[in-house]
């Protein structure tokens, strides 16, 4: 007798692969009788000890079995790439005949239920729907950001050739606040750019989908969600089944060395005292930009904890070199270090979020907006200042502040900084004014509504429940 199995293909990168390791650990907890199998593949040249300890944890001590497919060779220097979402997307395309080849096999035992892929995987689509595998679509970022992805093709059919790079009025996108234009991610600024056809083909496979998985609950997002619903993303077809399950927070993470020190310091402080200043493993400032954070943080006065990458830099032929360790003592205004000991404390390049978000002596959360990082925030009731960097993180920025008054924003200067005096502003007004005060009551009550959420009888259960039995 077959099994019933749920096949998980994430893109390469360690958080898109965390996200969907957590997907199948909810899988199973709604239906242990399935075999969950995620398959793994890589970026050229990229190899991740603490990456290959956390998969070989995960398989000891979850029924997650990992299928490695083979490592591809992209036909020229990944270095050459225009960007990174180019070189993924021919990463996933050069390898659709092995990913055929071990569907094929898995089927030969199982009757794959499903197969859920990442949006950078829609390159996979195809050659799963040629095999008659119902195909799902696992989206890591909130219903706001599906609706515009959904409504994407839309829009780019309505707007006569022109790139949103260089429209001046706002979107008017089904569900959201009006929109900036230059507020889109990056890859669908430009339509002469092969990265923007590359996200309305991803857009318009949405629409195809069997079903699309949101991290998300009904109680954040009910403005995105009812329009979704209503079928106003997708005017000119019905829209997928869409299951809205989240908050999936991220909890098991592979650990870096130094986690432990900081996480005591910060839990020594006085209760909601602390600023945290954490931007992702992508979130790299300028050498200027940095020296501004360090000024305003210590003018403001407040205890803080600031995780501080290095700068990115160039070869001789303008190639953009692999990070290393951060040398504060450059980086930062002479004797800054000494000025704020005791007060505030820098560490390099990757600190606990999560567990450090979770300890009641922080106070507020400085973010580059990444979903999964607001929803770690939210989850521990800590409101944020919203910092954007890349991807959705500027649409994620309107919706936090102007939808959903959890945060409050850090503008720049017209030279495209953050100032001193911004850093020190927000600081204060976060920790010490009533506009801080109210952020933090709303983001407690959010708190429990994802709590709801997920309970028995919650919104994000009950899609879970549903999804699953659909699958039997």
């Amino acid at each position: 007798m077959k099994k019933n199995s749920i096949v998980l293909y994430p893109s390469p990168g360690q958080g898109h692969l965390l996200s969907m390791v957590e997907l199948g650990k909810l899988l199973l907890h709604h239906n242990p009788s399935f075999s969950i199998t995620i398959f793994i593949t890589s970026l050229p040249s990229k190899t991740n000890s603490s990456t290959a300890a956390y998969i070989n944890r995960v398989s000891t001590t979850t029924p997650i079995s990992f299928y490695h497919l083979p490592l591809i060779s992209l036909p020229m220097d990944p270095s050459s790439y225009p960007n990174i979402e180019i070189m993924v997307f021919d990463l996933l395309r050069l390898n659709n005949p092995n990913l055929e080849q071990a569907l094929k096999t898995i089927s030969h035992s199982s009757t794959i239920h499903s197969f859920i892929i990442d949006g950078f995987c829609t390159v996979a689509f195809d050659v799963a729907a040629h095999l008659d595998i119902p195909v799902y679509y696992y989206f890591t970022s909130g219903a706001a950001a599906l609706a515009t992805f959904l409504y994407f093709p839309t829009l780019h059919e309505n707007t006569n050739q022109i790139s949103f790079k260089d429209r001046r009025t706002n979107l008017d996108i089904p569900g959201l606040p009006p929109l900036l234009a230059t507020d889109m991610p990056e890859p669908m600024l430009d339509r002469n750019k092969e990265a923007y056809h590359g996200f309305l083909d991803m857009c318009s496979h949405f629409r195809k989908a069997a079903g699309i998985l949101v991290n998300t609950f009904e109680a954040l997002e009910p403005r995105a969600i009812e329009a979704i619903s209503l079928g106003l993303s997708v005017p000119e077809k019905l829209t997928p089944p869409v299951h809205y399950i989240g908050p999936v927070v991220v909890s098991d993470k592979p650990k870096n060395s130094g986690g432990e020190d900081c996480l005591h310091w910060v839990d020594s402080q006085p209760s909601c005292s602390v600023v945290f200043l954490c931007f992702g493993s992508l979130g790299v400032f300028s050498a200027a930009q940095l020296k501004e954070i360090a000024v305003g943080l210590e003018r403001s006065g407040h205890r803080f904890l600031w995780v501080v990458g290095s700068p990115p830099t160039k070869d001789k032929i303008g190639r953009f070199l692999a990070p290393i360790e951060p040398d504060l003592e450059t980086l930062l205004p002479d004797g800054f270090l000494d000025r704020v000991k005791g007060r505030g404390l820098v560490v390099k390049s990757w600190a606990p979020q999560v567990d450090i978000l979770s300890l009641e002596s922080v106070g507020g959360f400085v973010t580059h907006c990444g979903w999964n990082s607001v929803l770690e925030s939210l989850c521990a009731g800590v409101p944020m200042v919203a910092w954007p960097l890349y991807a959705e993180q500027r649409l994620n920025r309107l919706l936090l502040v102007e939808e959903m008054k959890l945060a409050m924003p850090m503008e720049e200067s017209r030279e495209g900084l953050v100032m001193a005096a911004e850093v020190e502003k927000r600081v204060r007004s976060l920790m010490d004014s009533v506009e801080g005060k109210l952020l933090r009551e709303r983001t407690l009550a959010m708190k429990d509504c994802a709590v709801a959420a997920l309970s028995q009888g919650g919104s994000s259960h009950a899609a879970l429940v549903e999804l699953t039995q659909s699958w039997k």
